[in-house]
């Protein structure tokens, strides 16, 4: 069931963006860029675009919270190794940690 929904809501967004450039087919836009001006883009290029931006722009803010949680990670595991590490010293300086079993 939770398949259907997923493949209807596709669906649904594919045929919306159809429409759309169904619907703004031969619309054209000026957008100034700052340091230049490109005039006559098709509303429809100027949509994907802004998509594609917006896109990159959440890969790059996953990317760099990934990076950050990650390298938390590695610190906080470091640390627990080093304080087991320090805990196994203490063990077998009290001369308990060399005992044989026979």
């Amino acid at each position: 069931m939770r398949r259907y929904a997923w493949w209807t809501a596709l669906v649904a967004v594919m045929v919306l963006g159809v429409l759309f450039a169904l619907g703004n087919t031969g619309r054209v836009v000026s957008i100034n860029l700052g340091l230049f001006t490109l005039s006559r883009v098709p509303v429809t290029f100027v949509a994907f675009g802004g998509m594609v931006v917006g896109m990159g722009v959440v890969l790059a803010a996953g990317v760099n919270a990934d990076l950050k949680v990650r390298r938390l990670l590695r610190e906080q595991r470091e640390r627990e190794s080093l304080a087991e590490h320090s805990a196994s010293r203490a063990y077998d300086e009290h001369g308990q940690g060399d005992m044989r079993l026979e």
